[in-house]
């Protein structure tokens, strides 16, 4: 069983933010998912977030989109993965980094916050950084849009910068299928 958390903030104000790419990659791969029969996404009160799965050559997915603001989004990550008695392993998070260029990405495990709340927030929870992570570059090359972060990740994404996103989306998907398949 492999558990994919996109991490974002609920409403629609932080809908297509930078902040949010992890669950604007959790809907793409919703969308590729779909020819496995994955279900529609759905409120658990639960957990506090919106969750959906499927089955891939017999291993079960659940995707995760946790509804607790990005900064406690631990408690959802530790209700799923308690529910379902999942290793720390088998857990996938894909998540915003200010500190990689837009258009990029990079996939480690095992690694500390790195000053990301939502990060800080399930290794809190979880009480390990065993996990796999995949960080979606969203810096700027212009460092001086950069020098209030908190506005900076939680501004939308501008229309020449949304072709690079597009395209660390498809790689992120390609990989993470390349783990989960």
């Amino acid at each position: 069983m492999k558990l994919i958390v996109g991490l974002g903030n609920p409403g629609k104000k932080y809908e297509k933010t930078r902040h949010n790419v992890g669950f604007i990659v959790l809907e793409e791969l919703h969308k590729q998912l779909l020819s496995f029969g994955i279900n529609d996404w759905e409120l658990s009160k639960k957990f506090n977030a919106y969750i959906c799965g499927c089955s891939i050559n017999g291993e079960k997915i659940i995707l995760a989109k946790p509804m607790t603001f990005m900064n406690k989004s631990g408690e959802a990550v530790q209700n799923i993965g308690h529910y379902y008695k999942m290793h720390q392993k088998d857990i996938i998070v894909v998540h915003d980094d200010k500190d990689i260029l837009l258009g990029e990405l990079k996939i480690q495990e095992n690694r500390g916050p790195a000053g990301h709340n939502g990060i800080k927030s399930i290794i809190e929870f979880i009480g390990t950084q065993d996990f796999t992570r995949v960080r979606i570059g969203i810096a700027s090359e212009n460092k001086n849009k950069m020098k209030d972060i908190p506005k900076f990740v939680l501004n939308k994404f501008g229309i020449l910068e949304k072709k690079k996103l597009n395209a660390s989306i498809s790689e992120a998907i390609e990989k993470i299928m390349g783990i989960i398949s």
